[in-house]
């Protein structure tokens, strides 16, 4: 198939981002793998993997589950260290902070977002009971990026683990900053206090217990709804990369899900590749969005089939997510869109 050169567009095209999307109406075109690591061997570890795959997945630093009891102060200042550490090469590393109930949030946005906010890539609130509570959250860390330099918004993920959480999701996912909705599955089997049963903290219970399903569903919606990613739970799967990537291709396919968490380097391939378009999908995307931008955005035929603004935004997405997971475009569409 030969594909349209990105000269055969007319002058002054528009790109795709400004001529199919009104401003906050796109989905971030992020990492597909968010990998958590608590331990600084585990996150130089971590970072030197990424330096050698590249940012086809982001870093999470952990200071709620990867700081010993009395050791907030401790983690909070080394996850700042690192994050304007020269390893990190690529500035996609955030950190996840206490939860909101817990007395050391200020303290961890205070150090981390005060002394690394320039250089850090997301802050992560878990087990917010309203959007009230992320809310104060974010003001405070927009607060502390500013006073420590940061001259744009710090992007909020927001782990959905709590019962009155998963209530007021939709309020959740329409918050300023917020870019990520993450479901925390052991936290939210747990907050049913037996009711559900631990099976379906694993597949495939994961995907058939109607709870469960009916929290992916909803916290998918609201943030594909709000223009933010929907980022799914782990997979507890520690051995068989086959696993994780059925995991993963169940999460994207079934739920929309475009992002997984990974808590073993082993899980982050198989990740990444379960949330990688085809190529052959690629292909067509470049194609049918080189012809459409040569025509000024307007209807095109291609394959027999017509396609106008509608379809052309499935494409982008589709052409953004590849290359978010490192898949090959097509080199036309490559200069084109990506410069």
């Amino acid at each position: 198939m030969t594909l349209p050169s990105p000269e055969a567009a007319q002058a002054g095209a528009l790109h795709p981002r400004e001529a199919l999307f009104a401003a906050g109406e796109s989905v971030p075109a992020l990492a597909a793998c968010e990998h958590y690591a608590g331990s600084r061997r585990l996150l130089d570890k971590a970072l030197a993997l990424q330096a050698g795959m590249g940012p086809v997945f982001d870093l999470s630093a952990d200071c709620e589950d990867g700081a010993a009891a009395g050791q907030e102060q401790e983690q909070a200042r080394m996850v700042a260290e690192l994050v304007n550490s020269p390893a990190n090469r690529f500035d996609r590393v955030g950190v996840r902070i206490h939860a909101p109930s817990h007395p050391s949030w200020r303290d961890d946005v205070r150090c981390i977002v005060g002394e690394a906010g320039a250089r850090l890539a997301y802050v992560t609130i878990p087990k917010a009971g309203s959007e009230h509570e992320v809310l104060e959250v974010i003001e405070a860390v927009q607060q502390a990026a500013r006073e420590g330099g940061r001259r744009t918004a710090l992007p909020v993920h927001v782990l959905i683990e709590t019962h009155g959480a998963l209530r007021r999701v939709w309020e959740i996912a329409a918050l300023p900053q917020v870019e990520v909705l993450d479901f925390g599955i052991m936290d939210w089997v747990s907050a049913h206090r037996g009711a559900i049963d631990a099976r379906a903290m694993h597949s495939p219970g994961q995907f058939e217990h109607p709870l469960v399903v009916r929290a992916k569903a909803e916290i998918a919606s609201a943030a594909l709804a709000n223009a933010r990613m929907a980022s799914h739970n782990v997979c507890t799967e520690l051995r068989d990369a086959q696993v994780v990537r059925a995991d993963a291709l169940r999460a994207r396919r079934e739920f929309g899900f475009q992002r997984m968490w990974s808590i073993h380097p082993m899980q982050i391939a198989p990740i990444v590749e379960a949330m990688r378009p085809e190529f052959g999908e690629v292909e067509q995307a470049a194609h049918i969005l080189l012809a459409a931008q040569a025509r000024q955005w307007g209807p095109i035929q291609h394959a027999g089939r017509l396609h106008d603004r509608a379809s052309y935004r499935y494409y982008w997405s589709l052409l953004e997510r590849a290359r978010a997971t490192g898949q090959h475009i097509p080199e036309p569409a490559l200069r084109a869109f990506f410069g």
